[in-house]
């Protein structure tokens, strides 16, 4: 993790050498089972004196992160939607708000944040026929939920953060810095502390970039 994904894609890419999406976000997860494979190999001495029984023992380990990672994923996602567990067709529903998500190029986390205030969200994006359908289905599969409404919008709430630190407010906040103002990055880092709450003073830290801010890219060192 280098940067944060504004409006969701899975293509997102902000490495300055990765031409070919190696590392987008989509990839992620194959890329850590890469990871885990270049650690093991490290450790083969050390898992068994017999190298092809260590072999065999990592890569049986290995082979099982993908569903391992499946799993976890789908409840964490289930998480961000206030279902405490998951069951048959939740992927589907999970699949259909990130879909349309990356059809209307909508914020990430502005998305579930907003979710998450148990009001059906307000502005224009909002009212397509493809969001209402999602929202409709969203809450019957909530009245469904083995806990209490409560619960599910407390459950969001700790998942779902209200502010991050955003690319673009980062960059002002160094360039404050290096420039010998260390009040915005005071500030910035009070918001940070607790970024699961909602008050006034985040607000200016929500907002996501503007277009003409969206090819952000970091690079090796920094």
């Amino acid at each position: 993790p280098c940067a944060f994904m504004d409006s969701y894609d899975p293509n997102t890419v902000f490495s300055s050498i990765d031409h070919m999406g190696r590392y987008a976000y989509a990839n992620q997860a194959k890329i850590a089972q890469w990871n885990l494979a270049r650690f093991a190999e490290t450790l083969l001495k050390i898992i068994d004196d017999d190298i092809n029984k260590a072999i065999k023992l990592a890569e049986e380990t290995i082979n099982r992160f993908s569903e391992v990672y499946q799993t976890k994923w789908v409840l964490m996602m289930c998480s961000k939607l206030g279902l405490s567990n998951s069951r048959k067709g939740d992927e589907n529903l999970i699949f259909d708000l990130l879909n349309w998500m990356q059809k209307n190029k909508v914020d990430y986390t502005t998305t579930f944040y907003s979710l998450s205030k148990h009001e059906k969200p307000k502005g224009k994006i909002f009212q397509e026929e493809q969001f209402k359908d999602w929202y409709q289905n969203w809450q019957n599969r909530l009245r469904e939920n083995n806990n209490s409404l409560e619960s599910s919008i407390n459950l969001m709430r700790s998942v779902n953060p209200s502010v991050i630190p955003r690319n673009h407010i980062v960059e002002k906040v160094l360039e404050a810095t290096n420039g010998g103002n260390l009040k915005p990055l005071q500030n910035f880092l009070s918001v940070l502390r607790d970024p699961y709450s909602s008050r006034d003073c985040i607000k200016k830290y929500q907002t996501p970039s503007k277009s003409s801010d969206s090819v952000y890219k970091t690079f090796c060192g920094t």
